[in-house]
């Protein structure tokens, strides 16, 4: 449950609400396809490297450097450097949700935010306090959401046949939403969990199984809830705020209550993406050096201390953020592409037959996130300089 709820709320940042609530805006009912079709590519992004982590007892990046040596500093590389870009945006979310809740400055929420995650990883039994935290969190931001859907009373039949017969397709929506579901750091948050926790090896496979697709349910049931609460505000004519789209959603919908419940929803997202990005993010660090393993968790408190300084100081590099959103898209295929090699590798995963299908699905997965990612950056490096 613990590495569910990780995975999952490591990709329900603040991100990923502002985003669902724009993609709705766009697309009305049309989003409901969307999401079902990047609920597929998700699985079979996550079942192929949450197995082979499993299969060969190693971290992602240490499959990458045995793929090909040098490899897994790439995979490393990138992957921290999202984290951290991220990590940035996500301790801003908390901020933004105190705002919203408190009343407070966005700067003190975010201080306090990463403290209350400082205080987390000082304790003795981190990952213990780790695992209940992202569960408690992650089921009271999709109760909450819940909520503001019933109050929204959103078109529920025609969001259904939409998802299978929709009037547009995006294919650069469905991309994104792999993207910030199992792109960058998110994908490996679970699986480096379950192999920490000793839930490893071709004998737990079906567990491993099982909870990488739990983790995906859990984020889909939070992204769906979020859409039809959405949609329902939107086919009733309001306009969203671009600023904070998401904000507007539930003041629309459930008045100050509802712009109170966002504030709490927000700060949840934030502060659960803060854990899952820095624990993660740390896991890819361990390989440059045994006594970071050792430390991992002063290392971790530092990767917070860093991103909450450099938003309490700097304030949110927007810059940044973009070129990481749009790096993120390339670090997916870069990482599943090191799995679906592996997996093929007896020096590797040694007799442990991998599923043809799951393959195919993995290659479909790299092949167009590699294609519309190149295609994003290439659209965002003009408009940036």
């Amino acid at each position: 449950m613990g590495a569910t709820f990780l995975m999952a709320t490591s990709a329900i940042g603040p991100g990923f609400l502002t985003q669902t609530a724009v993609f709705t805006e766009q697309l009305l009912a049309s989003f409901a396809f969307v999401i079902l079709a990047s609920i597929i590519l998700d699985i079979g992004a996550q079942l192929n490297i949450w197995r082979i982590i499993a299969v060969t007892k190693m971290k992602g990046q240490d499959i990458a450097n045995t793929v090909l040596p040098g490899l897994g500093y790439v995979v490393a590389f990138f992957i921290i450097l999202g984290g951290l870009a991220f990590n940035i945006g996500n301790v801003a979310g908390g901020g933004l949700g105190s705002n919203a809740l408190l009343g407070i400055s966005p700067t003190v929420g975010a201080i306090l935010t990463g403290v209350i995650c400082i205080i987390i990883f000082l304790l003795k039994e981190a990952q213990v306090a780790m695992d209940k935290i992202v569960r408690y969190l992650g089921a009271l931001m999709i109760l909450l959401t819940a909520y503001v859907m019933i109050v929204s009373k959103p078109p529920y039949g025609e969001a259904l046949v939409r998802s299978v017969v929709p009037l547009e397709i995006d294919f650069l929506a469905i991309v994104t939403l792999v993207g910030g579901t199992v792109g960058g750091y998110i994908t490996f948050a679970g699986g480096h969990r379950l192999l920490e926790a000793g839930i490893s090896g071709k004998e737990n496979l079906r567990q491993v199984t099982n909870t990488a697709i739990s983790g995906i349910v859990v984020a889909s049931v939070m992204r769906i809830i979020l859409f039809l609460a959405i949609l329902g505000v939107v086919v009733a004519g309001y306009t969203l705020n671009p600023d904070n789209p998401t904000a507007d959603v539930f003041k629309h919908a459930a008045g100050e209550i509802g712009y109170r419940l966002f504030g709490l929803v927000f700060w949840a997202a934030g502060i659960t993406s803060v854990i899952g990005a820095a624990y993660t993010s740390v896991s890819f660090l361990t390989t440059f050096h045994p006594s970071i393993e050792r430390n991992k968790n002063y290392w971790t408190i530092g990767f917070i201390v860093f991103s909450t300084s450099v938003f309490a100081l700097v304030g949110q590099p927007v810059t940044l953020l973009v070129l990481a959103g749009a790096f993120n898209g390339l670090i997916l295929p870069l990482t599943l592409g090191c799995i679906l090699l592996a997996a093929h590798q007896k020096k590797i995963v040694g007799d442990y037959n991998h599923p043809i299908w799951l393959t195919i699905f993995g290659a479909i997965v790299v092949i167009l996130t590699l294609f519309l990612g190149i295609r994003t950056l290439m659209q965002m490096i003009p408009q940036l300089f």
